[in-house]
């Protein structure tokens, strides 16, 4: 077990070591989701009404978005320096480059929202910073990249990845952004817990679901 964990120590450490070099991920992320929140901000200033109805619509869609970017370029960049190969020829468990590239990914949104939540709070007047709102940002955060890090892995053979990705991410990740934009607005609007609480759920049980489905079928996949 310390070897295993060992190992995807290794993988996040790689990841990270090689993006603080660069800055290349991190900074696109960063830069699209910021330009993402100033643009709906001037597009909904002029109603309030539903500035307040929509901004966590709009938080949401700006981390999916960004989130997206990151999952595209973490395999990308492996697959184009030729990594890929390397980390498939370690003698290690396949599913370790999945909880590595996973975390790393994780790690990077993360940074992109601690970033961004407070722009979006200040542009918004909206109160973000609260520990039931914060736990939704981290369980969507959590579900999106478990599911969009093993569908990166499927389509990095693809020379349309950047297309593809997205195409097959949307629609597989809907429930967790459904219910992390449901969880979200309730938190900011104040809303009794027992109204949230199911779509809490939700956000776990998706986590949990396809965290284990991405760890059963990793390694066919990366075959492939």
């Amino acid at each position: 077990m310390k070897s295993y964990l060992n190992a995807i120590r290794a993988v996040i450490w790689k990841d990270l070591t090689a993006e603080w070099r660069t800055r290349e991920n991190l900074s696109a992320m960063l830069v699209f989701a910021l330009l993402v929140i100033l643009i709906f901000n001037f597009a909904l200033e002029l109603d309030i009404q539903a500035q307040e109805s929509l901004s966590a619509g709009v938080l949401w869609a700006t981390f999916i978005f960004a989130g997206t970017i990151g999952l595209n370029r973490s395999l990308a960049v492996e697959k184009d320096r030729g990594c890929l190969d390397g980390l498939l020829l370690a003698p290690v468990d396949r599913s370790v480059i999945y909880f590595g590239k996973a975390i790393g990914n994780l790690i990077f949104m993360l940074l992109v929202e601690i970033i961004v939540l407070p722009v979006y709070s200040f542009l918004y007047q909206v109160p973000v910073f609260q520990p039931g709102f914060l736990l939704v940002v981290v369980l969507g955060s959590i579900g999106y990249v478990a599911v969009g890090t093993l569908l990166a892995t499927m389509v990095i053979q693809a020379r349309t990845r950047d297309i593809l990705l997205p195409i097959l991410l949307f629609p597989l990740s809907l429930p967790v952004i459904i219910a992390a934009v449901k969880a979200s607005q309730g938190f900011l609007l104040m809303v009794p817990l027992t109204e949230i609480s199911a779509w809490l759920n939700l956000l776990i049980v998706y986590d949990l679901i396809f965290t284990a489905a991405a760890f059963m079928v990793f390694d066919f996949v990366v075959e492939e």
